[in-house]
């Protein structure tokens, strides 16, 4: 191979922000949930932005959170409705679970107010269709949480499969996975069907999907044949908390064959528990070369060692491998905050846009309904 291949796929950091011009952003928090924390502290990095309400369904808890996170000065109210009818916002951060998304997201954005919404986007391709048809009518910024986008290893992989290298692609494998890894710790609302509507699918199966299909530029979904379980999280004999295995009520295993558009075959699994440290490295293989992406025993959304390029040169089967990357010291939870912030104030794009994340949805959803069908359906996404 030569000796300038990997040169041009070098990652090349902007540091410029947008600012405002003398108006600090005002910034509201909508359920105040452990993953609400992450936000606050990037937020509290950004000397354009005070956080001035937030807004959660148990009484106190809004209040607590915000000393906790040493926040002053702010209001609070017992519903998204309540905030955003009396605050006037520039941006809100979306933080409850998963199954008030799209009703929370939809109302900011009918108020004017731009959304950073966690991930999973939502629940159903429906609510994902609504919520970008709000988005739409409103004018406002809408990015969805995938932080691992703004990692250097990530824009790696994109930047390989773009370049040509691997020629046209039409097969990838992908997927990640926990030996133990029920979110437990954090709570039911991860595990019972009434607030979490997805268990591993939705939570980390979003992200394995987003690694491969920004790289190969979203690609539309055609059809799915999709599988999911739920045996660790209702066995006490693995529960982690037996007290939980009577509302244990989403999936803790999914797979899928999914067909895309350009004739891309997508073979998926994502596990929360399992006796597996891993359900294998993520591949992508185009008809000029393949790409491995090492899995790791704890997967979140992140590269687990050197990926390796497979390819031939001069006639020689060759391998390279693509050192891992680091991200300039920037963290890249405060890295997905401020772009969004940058968005807002510039009027977008979005940095990681709901017409991408919509065809995510799609592809769990069709598993999700596939496997309550037990039979391949086709995906059908209704214009926005």
């Amino acid at each position: 191979m030569a000796d300038n291949i990997l040169d041009r796929f070098k990652e090349v950091f902007d540091p410029e922000e947008a600012k405002t011009a003398g108006r600090k952003l005002k910034v509201a928090i909508i359920g105040c949930g452990w993953i609400a924390e992450a936000h606050v502290k990037s937020y509290l990095k950004c000397d354009d932005v005070d956080i001035v309400a937030a807004a959660d369904l148990v009484p106190g808890k809004a209040e607590a959170f915000f000393a906790k996170m040493g926040v002053k000065n702010a209001r609070f109210y017992p519903s998204h409705k309540e905030l955003l009818d009396t605050e006037e916002l520039d941006a809100v951060s979306v933080c409850t679970y998963n199954a008030t998304h799209a009703e929370c997201t939809i109302y900011a954005l009918e108020k004017g107010v731009s959304v950073l919404l966690e991930k999973p986007m939502c629940v159903t391709l429906d609510e994902a269709v609504a919520i970008c048809r709000a988005e739409k009518k409103s004018g406002k910024v809408l990015s969805i949480g995938f932080q691992p986008r703004f990692d250097a290893n990530m824009k790696m992989i994109k930047k390989i499969v773009q370049s040509g290298e691997l020629g046209d692609i039409y097969y990838i494998q992908t997927g990640g996975g926990r030996r133990r890894g029920i979110p437990t710790p954090f709570g039911t609302s991860f595990i019972e069907k009434e607030t979490a509507g997805l268990g591993a699918l939705g939570d980390i199966g979003c992200y394995s999907l987003d690694m491969v299909l920004n790289a190969v530029g979203y690609p539309k979904p055609l059809t799915v044949t999709g599988y999911k379980s739920d045996f660790f999280g209702k066995s006490p004999k693995y529960s982690n908390k037996p007290e939980y295995v009577d509302i244990f009520g989403v999936d803790d295993f999914a797979a899928a064959f999914v067909r895309l558009e350009g004739g891309i075959i997508l073979d998926f699994r994502i596990a929360w528990a399992m006796h597996m440290d891993t359900p294998g490295d993520s591949l992508i293989f185009g008809k000029d070369g393949g790409l491995r992406i090492p899995s790791t025993d704890c997967w979140n959304g992140s590269v687990g060692g050197k990926m390796k390029v497979y390819h031939d040169v001069g006639g020689a089967q060759v391998e390279t491998e693509v050192p891992i990357l680091n991200n300039g010291g920037r963290d890249l939870f405060d890295m997905k905050i401020r772009s969004f912030l940058d968005a807002v104030v510039t009027g977008g794009p979005a940095p990681v846009p709901s017409s991408e994340i919509l065809y995510n949805q799609a592809i769990i959803d069709g598993i999700s309904r596939s496997a309550e069908l037990g039979r391949e359906i086709e995906i059908s996404i209704p214009e926005i």
